[in-house]
């Protein structure tokens, strides 16, 4: 389970770098790099959202365990 989440936050990051290389590279005249920018964003939108729910079906499934502040105080 350590290594999926792992593998989903370096695909999100290199998401959002790929993201930055299109914004900056655009130039003036950057509609196609603004529309791959904009697919960018969109994916790493896409994965976060994604890795939220795996780590939801996860917890529900008794895969990973809550850890921290115990309930009630």
């Amino acid at each position: 389970m350590t290594s999926l989440v792992i593998i989903a936050f370096v695909a999100i990051l290199a998401s959002l770098a790929t993201a930055l290389f299109f914004m900056m590279r655009g130039g003036r005249s950057g509609s196609e790099g603004s529309r791959k920018m904009a697919w960018a964003l969109g994916a790493r939108v896409g994965l976060s959202i994604l890795l939220f729910a795996c780590l939801l079906l996860a917890w529900k499934l008794g895969y990973i365990q809550p850890t921290g502040i115990p309930q009630g105080k």
